[in-house]
């Protein structure tokens, strides 16, 4: 008996998504609940795992296209499943008997009957491509509604035009289409960037306290909680301290409100095999360092093995962006809206300083703060950072919260 695979439920306000990868073969066996496609969507990555074991019948979709919720990716035949090797030298009637379910054909190949005589007018008055647009009705009918939809969205620039005629070095390039991940941070840039009035000040942090405090409890620490003492948890509860002290920072604006928010749920961008994300830390204020490093390590390890999902990724009043990993010495981060705030760390370099007169070397980090000047002052945002930096270089004042 043949079993649908469907494309599941992918989170709040995600429609569609696109197949990533097939991890077996038409007419290859497979096991129950073993992951067998990877979907790709503009926020997270999901294993659809088989809803049976047996082997692949059909597979309706290939790698790159484009899927929606509900919509049959293949179907399984149901049973102990057949080898690779036997699966291999199966012809292909074997599959012809299990029940192949393709996509639908786009609405503007179906002729009228695809969209509504209504909106055909509304579209042809109003030079709407009726090709661009999807249908809310029935089997997908292009309803007057959408037409309207379409013209309601805000205007955007034009792309550029593509150069006309074949590239002059295409045999020594390579077009790879990009990720839905990779658009939606572009969007999501090119947004804060026209949105928001961002303006980045910067200091300077000593960490030789931290540092100290380190190599004297790692071991300790790790023994007794199972995971190392790192830099993040400090930054992390210093920039709550900073919150609690400038609220604005920890703010979004609504239209001609502004929303100030009395918890403190910090994104902590990671990187992942598919690109930089932003998992949440819920309620920090309330973790000790052990769980926020225990929190950041689970997150950083999920991202890698894209197993983050839409709840780990959702809301955030702030965000904390380490470029310092990957050699960054001084950057200008980009706000994620709508937060009004982001921190930047970078690398940590022995640097000559003056203290009490004399030039010493210091392990010295250069922090940013990338602010909407539209909520926040530069005053309360250079007094933001002064409050990470005597935080992160008296780190008692966090343990004793003072």
């Amino acid at each position: 008996m043949a079993v649908e695979l469907k494309v599941p439920p992918l989170g709040e306000s995600i429609t569609e998504a696109v197949v990533g990868k097939w991890n077996k073969k038409q007419g290859e066996s497979v096991s129950a609940d073993e992951p067998l496609v990877v979907l790709e969507t503009d926020k997270v990555t999901i294993d659809v795992p088989a809803p049976a074991a047996g082997s692949v019948a059909s597979i309706a979709f290939k790698e790159g296209d484009k899927v929606r919720v509900g919509d049959v990716l293949g179907t399984i035949e149901a049973g102990a499943g057949a080898s690779p090797a036997v699966a291999a030298a199966t012809p292909a009637p074997a599959q012809a008997a299990a029940p192949v379910s393709t996509p639908a054909a786009p609405a503007q190949a179906q002729g009228d009957t695809r969209i509504t005589p209504t909106a055909r007018k509304m579209a042809e008055e109003n030079r709407v491509d009726v090709g661009q647009l999807k249908g809310s009705g029935t089997g997908g009918r292009i309803m007057k509604e959408d037409v309207q939809g379409q013209l309601n969205r805000p205007s955007t620039p034009p792309a550029p035009a593509a150069p006309s005629g074949p590239r002059p070095n295409a045999a020594r390039e390579e077009r790879v289409r990009m990720t839905p991940l990779r658009k939606r941070v572009a969007e999501r840039l090119i947004q804060a960037q026209s949105t928001a009035a961002m303006l980045t000040t910067f200091n300077e942090v000593d960490m030789g306290e931290v540092m100290a405090l380190r190599k004297k409890y790692n071991d300790k620490f790790q023994a007794k909680h199972g995971v190392k003492l790192g830099f993040m948890s400090f930054f992390i509860r210093a920039s709550v301290e900073a919150l609690k002290a400038f609220p604005q920072i920890n703010a979004e604006i609504d239209g001609e409100d502004v929303i100030f928010k009395h918890y403190y749920d910090i994104g902590v961008a990671v990187s992942g095999s598919r690109g930089l994300v932003v998992p949440v830390v819920r309620d920090a204020d309330k973790l000790s360092l052990a769980d926020l490093e225990k929190t950041v390590g689970d997150y950083g390890g999920r991202a890698r093995n894209d197993k983050l999902t839409m709840a780990d990724l959702t809301g955030g009043t702030f965000t904390i962006t380490n470029g310092g990993i990957f050699g960054s010495m001084l950057s200008t981060p980009i706000l994620n809206p709508p937060q009004t705030g982001i921190l930047g760390m970078h690398n940590i370099v022995e640097r000559p300083v003056a203290r009490d007169g004399q030039v010493v070397i210091r392990p010295i980090m250069y922090i940013a703060l990338t602010y909407d000047h539209r909520l926040v002052d530069g005053r309360e945002a250079v007094q933001f950072l002064v409050r990470v930096k005597e935080c992160i270089e008296d780190p008692e004042r966090l343990l004793l919260d003072i």
